[in-house]
Formats: structure tokens, sequence, C-alpha cells
């Protein structure tokens, strides 16, 4: 199987996780990692979607990962919340495609079922499977960040298994 670096992205409206992991001969590295920090990007939240979106325009750009993962909006505190965090995934999405990576959305649960085992695992226990899955030791990233990389993993063992299964 040919190498493959991905971004994995977990989009937030006031923190967006991001990770490319890249994939080879079967063994994951990390590559690099963070988080488009908007609470200080402006008044207007339309200020903190560009922030968000000339970020990881940037991100794309430097380490220019072949293709993108990033988590479905799942669940929010109040339909105003569930909008701002579509509208900071949609930004996310539009990055990408600018960039012309090929996009692929995931379920947190599927997501967390990939790494932990379970669909239910807290933020922790996805982590703590980030770490050891890529080797790192002692990390200090934000959950947000781990997320990100979670969805990075999950979307190259979803494509593994679909190599293997001739899809």
């Amino acid at each position: 199987m040919q190498a493959v670096t991905v971004i994995g992205i977990d989009p937030g409206s006031q923190r967006t996780g991001w990770g490319v992991v890249r994939e080879v001969s079967g063994v994951l590295q990390l590559v690099d990692c963070g988080v488009v920090r908007t609470a200080s990007a402006g008044k207007e939240f339309s200020d903190r979607l560009a922030r968000i979106y000339h970020e990881l325009s940037g991100v794309l750009a430097r380490l220019k990962p072949e293709e993108a993962a990033i988590e479905q909006v799942f669940t929010a505190k109040n339909a105003a919340s569930a909008l701002k965090l579509g509208q900071a995934r949609g930004v996310a999405v539009a990055a990408c495609a600018a960039h012309g990576l090929s996009i692929s959305d995931y379920e947190p649960t599927l997501v967390k079922k990939s790494l932990v085992g379970t669909g239910r695992a807290e933020k922790e226990q996805v982590a703590f499977m980030v770490q050891r899955l890529l080797n790192v030791k002692n990390a200090n990233w934000a959950l947000d960040t781990s997320d990100a990389l979670a969805v990075a993993v999950c979307h190259l063992t979803v494509r593994r298994f679909a190599a293997l299964a001739g899809k």
C-alpha cells in the first residue's frame, strides 16, 4: 500500500482541532497537530470563521495532505450552538475543498469505536489511544487536537479495510 497523508479536523466555533497523520506500510506517523483558537479573532462571528479558514489553509499549504477527514456535527447545547458548529464545519470543509482534497465525514461514535472499541468512549480514553497508536509519550496537546488526530486515524483505518476488501 502506498504512503498517504491525511488531515483530521474536529470543527468548533471556538477551537478547531487539526492533526496530520501519515501512514507508511501500515505504520502511523504523527506529522503535526494543533488547534485554531478563535476567541481573539474579533467581535463578529464571521471573523472567527475567517480565522478558521485562513489558519487551516495555511496548515494545508504547509503540510500538503492528500486527503481530509472531518468529524460530523453530532450534538450541541441548543439550536444556536448547532448552527455555529455547522458553520465552523462548513468553513473547514471549504478550506479542504479549496486545496483540492477529497473529504470524508465521520460520526463521532464511529471514530470512538474504531479507536477505543466503544462509541461512547470519553475524550480522555480517545486521547490515550491516539497517543498509543501514534507512539507519542506525554503529549501536551488539547483534547480538540486528540479528537482531530482520532478522526485522521479512523479514516486511515477505514481506508485500509476498504483496500483489503477490494473497494
